[in-house]
């Protein structure tokens, strides 16, 4: 390893190219965190030349670079950029922003140093002669932007090339528009280099043009480590980035992958890397309190499912490297990315719940209940030998300990432990459905029990459902696999379209007092209703008018009043009386769910129990219990 500092006239004057991996992550400084201070710090120096004071080089800190055999006569030095590509990018945009302004103030005599630390010379004794004509050569993401702003060498031509970008009066637009960071930068650093090259209250424009281009050139200092054929990049890239402080998590997955894929590294990314570039996986999902792109959430989910252990999301890097440590068969980056693609298809139709094969179908099922847990699991099994029958018989046991679960009240804390220790089991030997129902079914206590048909049906019928135990999202969920067993071979559609745009609907509304009287025939006060909201939890010494209200208030939020409707009819009848809502289910509603509310004639308490005991019948069908 060599370590030296230069000025970034030094850096630049050679006739090399350093090069930004392609799998790097692209250029992301910006206005506000860096090219700000980095103008004062070179407007600082400009200053202090005119002032005759003694320079001071000004240290940017550090890059890593490392050099490429060059095999042939043609060609430039290549050195590749582990790290630092951010510092040396901006740099290449503050000699392209100088020699803009040294045109426009006719400054000629000093662009012939500043573009020759820009571009290489002998462009006929190149073997690529667009790509080694730069100095610096960017990751694919950011090379057409790039491009087109380094070669323009004025303003108008600037404006030609990226017209979204300014207004017709030709300024730079500043509401509504991402700018192309190279384009940005540019012209930030123009503007700035501009307007104090252009205040000669004290110079003229030529000595001062003079200041910021020795200020930039000679007084900008940084760190150039060169490393030897023995120095470990990886470890290197890692230390200087605070072992991904600075990074995401999947940068460092990412360079220590490609950092061991040799000459294979275009093919493997095409082939096997690019699929984790699309906007599916870094669109940011939340678990708890924890936002992260998905693609976080895959690795963590793919690390615990090839090794049964528990991955701290906020050690995703760690883990991912213990993980492939301790696998014989994931040294090299080809096997990482096959592993990594292994479970890559399976994970995508589990969270997006697209297709027909078991793993999407159980995504789309328990999307709503709060079950990554359950994830590293469902791909194992998908990855699996397993048929798709024995799959689908599995990822039904889990869908069911989880509603049974939910509409039973017990917590969802353990499920982490619960999985894993499924994972594990599933790992030391084939897996089997038979056993992996026995295994689930040992859990015991509140923690981890799956509740049998007797607690399950103790509380579908006597629990507060909604509100209380169960949200809107996760009783549509449950109301939309009702509606599918519910229906028969003879059914128009057998399996029905998405219940999420409907309105869950009480049919005894929660504010049943101005229509709804009590079995009397009697109308609850205000006062009365009061009473019993307070009254209701007390166990006895009511008396009998109380104990009726007390009753059906309590009859309200229970699983056999409730139902789904289009929001237009659930809106516009709200309280009104049983006779309004029963016409408006048969008029608009083609559910099973709401095609029995038609015949009844009253809507009481004794009705809402038997709706209950009605759709019991099918929840038990579709949520089998541990026996």
């Amino acid at each position: 390893m060599d370590s030296r500092t230069f000025s970034i006239q030094q850096i630049f004057q050679d006739r090399r190219q350093y090069r930004v991996p392609f799998y790097q992550r692209p250029y992301v400084w910006n206005r506000e965190d860096q090219w700000g201070r980095l103008w004062e710090d070179i407007r600082d120096r400009a200053e202090a030349r005119l002032q005759g004071g003694k320079a001071i080089p000004h240290f940017m800190g550090a890059v890593v670079l490392e050099p490429q055999k060059k095999l042939g006569l043609l060609g430039v030095e290549r050195h590749h950029i582990i790290d630092g590509q951010q510092r040396l990018t901006t740099l290449q945009y503050v000699l392209t922003a100088l020699c803009l302004v040294l045109r426009e103030i006719e400054q000629f005599a000093l662009l012939p140093l500043v573009e020759g630390c820009l571009v290489n010379a002998n462009p006929e004794t190149m073997e690529d002669r667009e790509v080694e004509y730069f100095k610096l050569w960017p990751t694919f993401r950011d090379r057409k932007q790039f491009v087109g702003a380094m070669t323009a060498t004025t303003l108008d031509q600037l404006r030609e090339r990226f017209p979204d970008s300014f207004t017709k009066g030709g300024w730079l637009k500043k509401i509504g528009v991402d700018h192309p960071p190279a384009l940005e930068a540019i012209l930030f650093f123009r503007d700035a280099m501009l307007e104090w090259s252009k205040d000669v209250t004290e110079v003229d424009i030529a000595t001062r043009a003079m200041a910021v281009a020795s200020a930039i050139l000679t007084d900008l200092s940084i760190v150039c480590i060169s490393l030897g054929d023995d120095d470990d990049a990886q470890v290197i890239f890692e230390t200087l980035n605070g072992h991904g402080a600075q990074l995401h998590a999947t940068d460092l997955i990412r360079n220590f992958i490609f950092m061991r894929a040799g000459s294979d590294a275009d093919e493997l990314y095409t082939n096997l890397w690019s699929q984790f570039e699309t906007p599916l996986w870094s669109e940011m999902q939340s678990r708890g309190r924890l936002n992260r792109p998905r693609l976080e959430w895959f690795f963590q989910t793919a690390v615990q499912a090839e090794t049964g252990d528990d991955i701290d999301i906020g050690r995703l890097y760690a883990g991912y490297r213990r993980c492939v440590d301790s696998q014989a068969g994931l040294y090299k980056a080809g096997q990482q990315l096959a592993f990594l693609n292994q479970y890559a298809e399976h994970y995508k139709a589990l969270v997006t719940g697209t297709g027909s094969s078991p793993i999407a179908v159980f995504g789309r099922r328990i999307s709503v209940w709060d079950a990554s847990p359950t994830h590293p699991i469902a791909i194992k099994l998908a990855a699996s030998s397993l048929g798709d029958s024995e799959q689908t018989k599995i990822f039904d046991y889990v869908e069911s300990y989880l509603v049974r679960r939910a509409v039973c009240g017990l917590t969802r804390k353990n499920y982490n432990k619960v999985f894993a220790q499924q994972l594990k089991k599933l790992m030391s030997s084939e897996p089997d459905v038979e056993s992996f129902k026995a295994f689930l079914a040992e859990g015991s206590g509140d923690g981890s029990r799956w509740p049998s048909d007797e607690e399950f049906q103790q509380h579908w019928l006597d629990d507060a459902i909604f509100p209380g135990r169960l949200d809107a999202a996760k009783l549509r969920a449950m109301f939309h696999r009702l509606e599918t067993v519910m229906r028969s071979e003879k059914t128009e559609e057998s399996v029905p379209l998405s219940l999420d745009s409907l309105d869950v609907d009480h049919i005894l509304p929660q504010s049943w007092y101005s229509y709804w009287p009590l079995a009397d025939g009697s109308k609850v006060s205000t006062e009365e209703a009061n009473s019993a909201a307070v009254m209701r939890f007390v166990a006895t010494g009511l008396d009998a008018r109380m104990e009726s209200i007390v009753n059906r208030d309590k009859h309200v939020p229970r699983i056999g009043n409730l139902t789904v409707v289009h929001y237009g009819v659930n809106r516009s009848l709200l309280n009104h009386a049983f006779e309004e809502k029963r016409q408006a289910f048969f008029d608009h509603s083609h559910l099973q769910l709401n095609r029995a509310l038609a015949k009844p004639l009253v809507w009481d308490e004794a009705s809402i129990h038997e709706r209950s005991k009605t759709l019991f019948e099918f929840a038990v069908k579709v949520w089998r219990g541990p026996v």
